[in-house]
């Protein structure tokens, strides 16, 4: 593949940019925002900080998920013998924003892909909250309908993982309260302008944090981790009989005491037993 007229192989560079701290630029994302043929923003004034900060020149042109179709098909074409670097407004692309389509385009059309890794939010709170960080799920924003927010965390609520949120102050006291009520009351962290000069994170269960906030919604970009349930309670005698009888209605003795037995964490060979006596 021949290289641009700036020393760039043609192709997609997917640049991740600082969350507050300019110093965060990498000396690698900030050369290739210097020698890019063209670099695709979210907001052109809000890249032109970080392109002066990089000492780039080059130019910009506004492609968020929402541009339209020829926007993107354009992009792609130029990749076929131009080098387009890609810019968030913050941190990494298409980390809560649906910017894939241009990844997947680019692939699509056997364009080159590279990524330059670098700041994230989400991964950055994680590592501030003091919250279990080997299993985790990022979920973006929260919906704004009651009903639409009760039915996404529904379906996370028995998750052994910590939970990563983007949220914003005005919404903050009222999502942590439906948190509380959609998960439990779990420990969690509010992360907020990470990296920048009023950085702050606060930990504490989630209802604590909900009151902390209620008559004072903090400013800045948010992200909240809420940590994993806490072990479930041993199943009683009750519920193990409760599962033998249905999986006995579905399935031969021992493949019901074997089910149950994997499902609620108790010995096989007495839940056998205990079938045969339901089954007598």
């Amino acid at each position: 593949m021949e290289n641009t007229t700036s020393g760039l192989e043609p192709g997609l560079y997917i640049v991740a940019g600082p969350i507050g701290n300019l110093g965060d630029l990498s000396p690698r994302a900030a050369d290739v925002l210097r020698r890019a043929d063209v670099i695709a923003v979210e907001d052109t004034r809000v890249s032109a900080r970080l392109l002066r900060h990089a000492g780039s020149d080059r130019p910009m042109i506004p492609y968020h998920d929402h541009s339209a179709e020829g926007v993107r098909a354009r992009l792609i074409e130029r990749m076929a013998g131009e080098s387009v670097a890609l810019l968030s407004d913050a941190g990494t692309p298409l980390i809560s924003d649906p910017g894939y389509k241009l990844v997947r385009d680019a692939r699509a059309a056997g364009r080159s892909v590279v990524t330059l890794p670098g700041p994230s939010a989400a991964i950055a709170a994680l590592t501030l909250s003091g919250l279990p960080t080997d299993r985790f799920l990022f979920m973006g924003f929260l919906p704004v309908k009651q009903k639409a927010r009760a039915d996404a965390l529904a379906e996370v609520a028995a998750l052994r993982a910590t939970l990563i949120f983007y949220e914003s102050g005005p919404r903050l006291s009222e999502s942590l309260a439906a948190m509380a009520q959609g998960l439990g009351d779990r420990d969690a962290a509010v992360s907020r302008e990470i990296s920048k000069a009023f950085e702050e994170t606060r930990t504490g269960t989630l209802s604590e944090l909900s009151a902390r906030y209620a008559d004072a919604p903090p400013k800045g970009e948010i992200v909240v981790i809420v940590g994993p349930p806490g072990e479930a309670p041993p199943a009683s005698a009750e519920d193990a009989d409760a599962a033998l009888i249905e999986a006995m209605e579905r399935l031969p003795v021992s493949k019901a005491a074997g089910e149950v037995a994997k499902k609620l964490g108790l010995d096989r060979r007495a839940l056998y037993d205990r079938a045969l006596e339901l089954k007598g």
